[in-house]
């Protein structure tokens, strides 16, 4: 999948509410349609962004994790 993405947010080593809260700015600054490709390592933002992204017009279009960090692939909508 080739993902066109308009901004990267490194929220690595920060906990929670920190990643959520600095994705949700960092969405508000994009224009409906645009990806933001977040990392973060906090585990309970598995949840979290899940929880947002159902919650909200966002979605995640990718998710993918390894032993260090999870990244999203939000799609503001």
């Amino acid at each position: 999948m080739d993902i066109q993405v308009v901004q990267e947010l490194d929220l690595t080593g920060l906990e929670c509410p920190m990643p959520l809260l600095r994705t949700k700015l960092a969405l508000n600054a994009l224009v409906s349609g645009e990806v933001l490709k977040v990392a973060a390592t906090d585990p309970a933002s598995e949840k979290d962004f899940h929880l947002f992204a159902n919650q909200s017009s966002n979605r995640i279009i990718d998710f993918q994790k390894d032993k260090e960090a999870y990244f999203y692939w939000i799609e503001k909508g």
